[in-house]
């Protein structure tokens, strides 16, 4: 397992860092067709060579395991090789690795900026890498677009947002200066995109799509009977919501209901993220107070607005964990903030979909006990492997999980948060139905926005950036209910008590779920 590490680490520079491993933050890694070649074969030799080894113990097996249902899933992925269709692949990780180290600050200073400008010395080639490698009959226009929104804030982020992070003002200065190729860079790939002419597809398929829930999440099941569970728990939930819904506005309509309720809003985005502030420091206490979990030593949660690079492809509030592989234990919960150039009318719909009512689910899910708590938790977890690999499928399920968990425990304490908490709960079933439908080719981008947009409470702004974001990355979206769900049940079979289950399987790490029961009940 070390071996491997040393391989994984080595060949994908900027996880290592973010990850907090020493020594790969100077270098963003090779992009070339050649090396992501060489990288799907040397997959087929680690699966080889890992199938075969012994686990002498639970927790060896557990290693083992997680590790190949990784690979299975990455060399499933072959067929679909990202790298040739989406130019998100080359400036996901640009920005990450620019933005991370100074918003981590696990290091001076000096050695922060000394890295972001070995870094930016190669910003040049990995966007060449990406020109060479988009292949026309492979890459969809709709990930081009979503490519071309992310490329246009490159110049500002690499010249003022990054440099802004730097208190020295010579050492500010210098990182500006060295920013200048690369942000040339930046306005080369703007041009190539803007004329790039292509005509591949978005949509996975049904194969693909069932082989990834069943080799690498571990699921017994593909992506048709997923799309019925969303389907049956949507109906579920929709019945709920009649029924509260009555409590809020004195009618069945929960849509009605939840317009109202999105009408309460802060009235600025910097009002929005002190009010999601507050929240946060709430729930930390009412899960303190309720002893549901053990806290990590010197834990911390800071409530930031979203990086300007994100902010044209991600609508929804996101949260950004502590290295684990580091001593850090602060994560950041960004706010959804948006874009410079939307409208007022575009604001005041952001603002809307992050009502006061919503506030108290979307704070349990992004901090307490949800994404903060959880990977801040993990971090101190002895196996090595455990922080480096996890499932939005467990991670995110985790989150959904303690929404309910909380809710069970009285913290949605009036029936306009009560609905807003079913609601976001709706939205994930939805999201399954839509995520499945779109992939399998069984709905169109116009049917998954209206569906989002009146089987959901999303505005058409909001429906739009959701749908655009599953087109890009299928199968994540179902994660939510779908581990929810299976925490849920594994729940149901453990006989200690509530403070052991959540700390055993959730201190496991974020394991794909059929891993997850045998870690719970062993």
């Amino acid at each position: 397992m070390d071996e491997f590490l040393k391989w994984y680490f080595s060949d994908r520079p900027v996880i290592a860092a973010m990850l907090g491993a020493d020594g790969y933050d100077h270098t963003l890694g090779d992009f070339t067709a050649e090396a992501w070649q060489n990288r799907e074969r040397e997959r087929v030799r680690w699966l080889e060579r890992l199938s075969k080894a012994e686990a002498p113990t639970l927790d060896d097996a557990i290693d083992r395991d997680l590790v190949v249902s990784q690979l299975r899933g990455d060399i499933a992925m072959a067929s679909w090789p990202v790298w040739r269709r989406d130019p998100s692949v080359y400036l996901g990780s640009i920005f990450t690795a620019m933005y991370n180290p100074f918003q981590n600050r696990l290091k001076p200073e000096p050695e922060l900026v000394s890295a972001a400008i070995s870094r930016l010395a190669e910003v040049p080639g990995v966007l060449a890498a990406c020109r060479a490698n988009l292949d026309p009959d492979l890459a969809a226009p709709l990930l081009v677009k979503r490519g071309l929104g992310q490329a246009r804030t490159g110049r500002n982020f690499l010249t003022r947002t990054i440099p802004s992070m730097v208190e020295d003002p010579e050492l500010r200065a210098k990182l500006a200066e060295a920013a200048e190729p690369a942000a040339r860079a930046f306005d080369d790939i703007v041009t190539f995109l803007e004329g790039f002419e292509c005509g591949g597809t978005w949509r996975m398929g049904e194969r693909l799509y069932s082989q990834l829930l069943r080799e690498r999440e571990m699921l017994g099941y593909g992506a048709a009977e997923l799309h019925e569970k969303g389907k049956a728990a949507w109906a579920e939930l929709d019945a709920r919501m009649q029924e509260v819904a009555v409590k809020v506005n004195g009618s069945r309509d929960w849509r009605a209901a939840m317009e109202v309720i999105m009408d309460d809003h802060a009235p600025t985005l910097d009002d929005m993220r002190a009010e999601y502030e507050a929240e946060t420091h709430r729930a930390r206490e009412f899960v303190r107070r309720h002893d549901l979990v053990t806290f990590a030593e010197d834990e911390e949660c800071l409530v930031l607005p979203s990086a300007e690079y994100n902010r044209p492809v991600l609508a929804v509030a996101h949260y950004l964990a502590p290295p684990p592989l580091s001593a850090s234990r602060r994560g950041v919960f960004f706010v959804p903030y948006t874009p410079d150039d939307f409208t007022p009318e575009q604001v005041r719909q952001r603002l809307r979909t992050n009502a006061r009512a919503q506030m108290p689910s979307i704070a349990v899910h992004e901090a307490y006990p949800g994404h903060h708590w959880h990977l801040s938790f993990i971090a101190e977890n002895p196996r090595t492997v455990r922080k480096v690999f996890r499932t939005p499928y467990f991670v995110e399920g985790w989150a959904l999980y303690v929404e309910k968990l909380l809710h069970e425990h009285g913290y949605f304490d009036t029936p306009a948060k009560e609905l807003a908490h079913l609601d976001f709960r709706l939205f994930r079933a939805a999201r399954i139905i839509v995520d499945t439908a779109l992939h399998c080719e069984d709905m169109s981008i116009e049917e998954a926005e209206t569906f989002m947009s009146t089987k959901a409470s999303l505005s058409p702004g909001t429906a739009q950036g959701e749908v655009n974001r599953y087109c890009a990355w299928p199968t994540q979206a179902p994660s939510y209910l779908t581990g929810a769900i299976e925490i849920d049940r594994i729940r149901a079979s453990f006989t200690g008590g509530l403070k052991e289950f959540h700390d055993r399987i959730a201190g496991a790490g974020g394991l794909p779920l059929g891993l997850a029961e045998k870690v719970a009940l062993a």
